[in-house]
């Protein structure tokens, strides 16, 4: 068919954008095509930050964390991993819109909740190469294989969907001590990044925004303890404590709550050219979590002052219940990892 036919009916604003196209050199077409493909995508939809596999038993599912912070499989490992064709069903697989189609069946309506119904449409997300892809949230893995494997044991299953109920029991013994999310991270490399983001979280509860007014936060028993462990003259009325005990205080309290705390403290409340603070570290806390959490510490401390006999075995008793932030685990506090060894 030759060209002009092909013009016949079309605007001429459309010929004529076709006509200048055509006379663009084959690169060019190239590179305009790749900047409208981007213009398209970003901003529309997340993109993935980092990619992996995840392996479970023999499986081997692509997995990604997008920009967000979502985790998800693709598609295509998602539905091999519960026994079904890697391929969607036609234009269904892919639509956003429809729950997926490994839920959406007459008998599995009873097992499958609104909120899970809601869950299972498809994650649009662009690789780090610029492509569109399709995937599941992570999460969503085990939650489609108990609905599988609730309809089999109620023996609500037809025939043909026994081998995606055997799939599905194979994943939940692989997934039994250990979290899909946890997986993913691993899989990913993303356990890093996670683990500064907690931690930023952490802070940003530990630390105000603005400077807050003086007001006593350390009890006079805390500086009386230190006097006493030292061997040193306590004579409240009119004494001048050491320079010595701003560092005591940073090890003893600072350093022990939160990983990072004293060296953001530090950022936020320096010394001027004299070495002298505007304020004290404490203003920065907040009135709801730092100060809180401040309080419960130095009872803490002190509690272990009381026990000690020295300056040796009171340090000894701190390292060992209360040790310095450098590593990271959970806290009941936050449900997220922060760090909780000791040096």
């Amino acid at each position: 068919m030759a060209d002009d036919e092909l013009d016949l009916g079309l605007d001429p604003k459309v010929r004529g954008g076709i006509a200048r196209a055509k006379a663009l050199p084959a690169s060019r077409r190239q590179e305009i095509a790749r900047e409208a493909a981007h213009a398209r995508w970003s901003g529309e939809i997340p993109r993935a930050t980092h990619t992996g596999e995840l392996r479970i038993g023999n499986l081997v599912i692509p997995c990604a964390v997008l920009e967000d912070g979502t985790r998800v499989l693709t598609q295509w490992g998602f539905l091999r991993a519960i026994g079904r064709s890697g391929r969607p069903a036609a234009g269904r697989g892919s639509d956003v819109e429809k729950m997926a189609p490994f839920l959406a069946l007459d008998n599995l309506k009873p097992y499958v909740s609104q909120e899970l119904a809601d869950s299972t449409k498809p994650v649009v997300f662009r690789v780090p190469k610029g492509g569109k892809a399709f995937g599941y949230r992570a999460d969503l893995l085990p939650r489609v294989c108990e609905v599988y494997l609730k309809a089999r044991d109620d023996d609500a299953l037809i025939s043909s969907q026994l081998k995606f109920a055997r799939a599905c029991d194979l994943i939940m013994r692989g997934l039994a001590h250990v979290g899909i999310v946890a997986l993913v991270d691993e899989a990913t490399g993303y356990q890093e990044v996670r683990d500064r983001l907690a931690l930023q979280a952490i802070l940003d509860a530990f630390l105000a925004k603005e400077l807050a007014a003086w007001a006593k936060r350390f009890p006079s028993e805390f500086y009386q303890q230190i006097f006493r462990l030292r061997g040193w003259d306590w004579e409240p009325a009119n004494m001048k404590t050491p320079r010595v005990v701003a560092k005591y205080t940073n090890d003893l309290v600072y350093l022990r709550l939160v990983p990072d705390l004293l060296k953001e403290l530090e950022r936020l409340n320096p010394k001027d050219e004299r070495g002298n603070r505007r304020a004290k570290h404490h203003q920065w806390l907040t009135e709801d979590v730092g100060h809180p959490a401040l309080a419960q510490h130095l009872h803490a401390v002190i509690a272990l002052m009381r026990a000690s006999e020295s300056w040796d075995d009171f340090k000894r008793l701190l390292d060992r219940a209360l040790p310095r932030r450098t590593r990271v685990l959970d806290l009941p506090l936050f449900n997220s990892p922060i760090s909780t060894s000791g040096t």
